[in-house]
């Protein structure tokens, strides 16, 4: 649902904030601002946008798409042009400065973007001559002049697309590699600095700076993710899923709040931005939590906490989940499965807290109240109905294919069209649904059966590529093809269906040219969307090549340690706050790129330093949960500062008490770091006893975070004294990390003496871990570093598991020596900083061999007794029900 009209105003103070003006906040950050008058030039930018929609489509399966008539294209081809898009249409669409001009294209900018776009083109059009000559190391004048024109085109392009954060950061990065040294350039990531062609060869030349991994992943999976939510949201489903948050939970206490919270859950399904799913859901959201009793930035901070939670929820995760395919090596299904229970418990949690505040203010209902408890109950029974369908879909699948192996995918598309067809019937005999006036004198909330009919077609994008995504495991890119694919087609036929149900067969050429005009304006709203996130992913390629070419990314770990003085808890609470700034003022998709960058791989050779073994998904997670909170926290927080232009609060206020509410999002990256279970590491869903894990994992992960809401909120069963929220925070640490409180009371491993690894991992079960301490002088330093190696035990013969760990070793007097490791070894990669040729040795000084302990969840017992005596002593003074 969109907002209130252009004669209703939302206040702030003295200022105005009309519906149009939040549609205007939403384009000058996601799409652009400029509204040309000329015709002609409306025409270009809509005529390029459209364009580039096909071009994505076309890419994503040329087979499909006149394969005889034109050729199929490598990455290193279709990144120029997705780049050549991109900047073209951000001088045509982003105005230079506020005061710019937004009705006309001034001449620089039609100047910029010929040169910038020019630039971009480049390098497609001579991508063979580029390999021959600056990919090989011999960059002609002309090439060098090139890059350096078009980084300039490319930093401007990003400060008009996202603010100046990312580009004084880029500027930064382009600084410090060139010049190499100076006064702001601490002695421990100093070096000799690259000459000017080595810099431009590296940052536009090659493939792996500005047209690299990131600008990669835009081309091949962002764009066709956020097409296929512009597309979703043009169809209706945005209103749908809206209706049906305020259906469900609009008669509870706090219902509007309850209502935004689980409306942007599903919205960010379809919106790669916090920013838009503030200002979209906000404007109706915001206006009725403050008729219910929140306050104006209590109101906006909830849509804020949700909205921006809304980036941390597979699949998309603002591109971040396919960034991490990428950057991290694992398949997407695998990234999924990570990120699912933080994501979720978070969302649980983000309702709870919202449901206290209105316990705490005796909030009423809108209209009937109705049972919290009862409102649980029927989703969970939902949940396991589609559950079991879904299952049952997967077996019927299988059976097809075993019986009719060649006629399946007919008989599938056809069940498809059947399916979609009769669901249109079923919304064609409901009226379609309107947006409401949160402003209105009387709020008639709708009900779930009044609103889940009407938009259940619009649930069959989404199971398809659900299915091609977790079932056929397909690639990202292949699997939003066929789900946008089916959306291009439902945004056609949909109204022309409606109409025959309706029996106004006269109005379906009408019918017909709408839903053809609401497919040109999807398809040409998904590529202006998408400026700003190709923007942002060829800028931030720059940080990437800086992190590859400098020491920089091997030596930040060194600076961390230094200023943290070795405490891998403050080491933690350092990287996160440096993920925090360097996210300011950036988009989710280039925060993440720039934090992963410089950051995750300190989480983890920290952690091993100090022998936590911390997943390599574990740290990317960490630090993009810190990474995305800074839209949340003052003095930046963009989508506090838009919550606030809709509900007329401080915007600082706003973002402080939003930062309060996500309090759970901030605890949670160091709870998996210590815990890698709650994020399904290590967990075979694959095997009965894998998903009985997983579903305990779920269980206690949620109680635990609905305990840690209910301590930072100082409310349970009635108002909580201090030491009662810090029992509840006590217990709520005890479920999500037991194992630290185990670790205490058994050690995990014991120490075995160097002469017994042979010995050790010859005895040990396979898929098992032992853990190697290695000492030896670091490359660089020459000091001595002390590093906790896992090595995971092969189901090889005993004779061969030595073999197998790629570890090379030899006594030599009392010490057992360590030659370097075999190349491409994951030993290799981990002990690539140790200097094997110098004096000092590197040697093997214990091995930890995994003992038999009591199981961690013992701890759970004082856990629930101390929970016990909270409720009894709340009880005394509970005066209202707490659900």
């Amino acid at each position: 649902m969109s907002g209130p009209t252009d004669r209703e105003q939302i206040t702030q103070g003295q200022r105005q904030f009309s519906d149009d003006e939040l549609q205007d906040l939403v384009a000058s950050t996601d799409s652009g601002a400029r509204d040309p008058s000329s015709k002609g030039v409306a025409m270009l930018i809509a005529g390029l946008a459209l364009a580039w929609s096909l071009f994505q489509l076309w890419i994503a399966q040329p087979q499909l798409w006149f394969a005889e008539y034109l050729p199929v294209l490598n990455s290193s081809q279709t990144r120029p042009i997705h780049l050549t898009f991109a900047i073209v249409l951000a001088f045509l669409a982003y105005p230079a400065f506020k005061g710019s001009p937004r009705d006309r294209v001034p001449v620089t900018d039609w100047i910029l973007l010929i040169v910038g776009g020019g630039c971009a083109f480049y390098v497609f059009w001579f991508s063979d001559h580029l390999a021959l000559t600056a990919r090989s190391g011999l960059p002609t004048d002309t090439q060098v002049y090139i890059g350096a024109v078009g980084l300039l085109c490319l930093l401007e392009a990003s400060r008009r697309a996202l603010g100046p954060a990312l580009t004084v950061v880029g500027s930064l990065f382009l600084l410090y590699a060139y010049m190499g040294t100076g006064w702001l350039i601490p002695e421990l990531v100093e070096h000799e600095g690259l000459s000017f062609t080595a810099l431009m060869n590296a940052q536009w030349l090659d493939t792996a700076g500005v047209f690299g991994i990131p600008l990669g992943v835009s081309t091949a999976f962002v764009f066709l993710f956020v097409l296929f939510g512009s597309l979703l949201d043009k169809a209706g489903a945005g209103n749908y899923f809206i209706k049906l948050a305020f259906a469900g939970l609009g008669h509870l206490r706090g219902g509007p709040a309850k209502a935004a919270v689980v409306g942007s859950a599903m919205t960010g399904l379809i919106s790669g931005s916090s920013i838009a799913n503030v200002v979209t859901t906000g404007t109706f959201t915001i206006p009725l939590m403050k008729r219910v009793g929140f306050t104006s930035e209590q109101a906006g901070s909830v849509e804020v906490a949700s909205s921006v939670n809304g980036q941390i929820m597979p699949p998309v995760m603002g591109a971040a989940a396919f960034l991490m395919v990428e950057f991290i090596g694992i398949s997407y299904v695998e990234v999924i499965k990570h990120a699912f229970i933080p994501a979720v418990i978070s969302y649980i949690a983000l309702v709870y807290i919202v449901h206290l505040e209105a316990l705490k203010k005796d909030m009423p209902a809108l209209g009937e109240a109705k049972s919290f408890i009862g409102l649980i109950l029927n989703f969970f029974i939902g949940f396991a109905i589609a559950g079991a369908a879904f299952t049952a879909l997967i077996y019927a699948m299988g059976a097809l294919e075993s019986a009719l192996p060649a006629l399946s995918g007919p008989i599938a598309i056809v069940g498809l069209l059947a399916v979609y067809i009769y669901l249109v019937s079923v919304a064609a005999k409901r009226p379609d649904l309107e947006v409401d006036d949160p402003n209105a004198t009387e709020i008639k909330l709708p009900t779930v059966k009044e609103v889940y009919a009407t938009g259940l077609h619009y649930v069959l994008p989404i199971v398809v590529l659900v299915w091609f995504l977790m079932v056929e495991r397909q690639s990202p890119a292949k699997s939003a093809f066929y789900a946008t694919s089916l959306m291009l087609f439902i945004i056609v036929t949909q109204r022309p269906l409606k109409a025959l149900f309706r029996g106004q067969g006269g109005q379906l050429a009408a019918e017909f040219k709408g839903g053809f005009d609401d497919l040109i304006a999807g398809l040409i709203g998904g590529a202006r969307n998408m400026i700003g996130i190709g923007v942002a992913t060829a800028a931030a390629g720059i940080i990437v090549a800086t992190v590859t070419k400098t020491p920089i990314g091997t030596e930040l770990a060194g600076l961390v340690e230094m200023l943290s003085g070795g405490n891998l808890l403050l080491m933690l609470m350092l990287i996160g706050l440096f993920s925090l700034i360097l996210g300011m003022g950036l988009p989710t998709t280039a925060n993440y790129i720039v934090v992963s960058s410089l950051m995750a791989s300190v989480v983890v050779s920290l952690g091993a330093q100090e022998g936590l073994i911390v997943p390599l998904i574990a740290a990317h997670l960490f630090v993009f949960y810190f990474g995305i909170m800074a839209d949340v926290t003052p003095p930046v927080g963009l989508a506090s500062f838009a919550a606030a232009a809709v509900s007329g609060g401080d915007p600082i206020k706003t973002g402080f008490t939003a930062f309060f509410y996500s309090l759970r999002t901030v605890a949670l990256p160091f709870l998996f770091i210590f815990n890698p279970t709650l994020i399904l590491y290590g967990v075979d869903l694959g095997t009965w006893a894998g998903i009985f894990e997983a579903i305990t994992v779920f269980i206690v992960a949620t109680i635990a975070m609905l305990l840690f809401a209910a301590a930072t909120q100082g409310y349970f069963f009635a108002r909580s004294r201090i030491y009662e929220s810090a029992m509840l925070l006590l217990v709520a640490f005890t479920l999500f990390v037991p194992n630290v409180w185990l670790d205490m009371v058994q050690s995990p491993f014991r120490d075995a003496p160097p002469a017994e690894f042979e010995s050790a991992l010859a005895e040990a079960e396979a898929d098992s871990q032992l853990r190697l301490l290695i000492s030896g002088p670091d490359f660089d330093t020459g000091e001595i570093v002390e590093l906790t190696l896992p090595v995971t035990v092969s189901d090889a013969p005993a004779a061969q598991r030595v073999s197998d760990t790629g570890i090379l070793m030899f006594e030599e007097g009392d010490i057992m020596r360590l030659d370097e490791p075999m190349f491409g070894s994951d030993a290799g990669d981990a002990m690539a900083d140790f200097d094997f040729y110098s004096d000092e040795p590197v040697q093997l000084v214990s091995v930890q061999v995994p003992q038999n302990r009591m199981p961690k969840e013992v701890f759970y017992l004082p856990a629930l007794l101390l929970l016990g005596l909270v409720i009894a002593l709340q009880r005394r003074r509970q005066t209202k029900p707490a659900f």
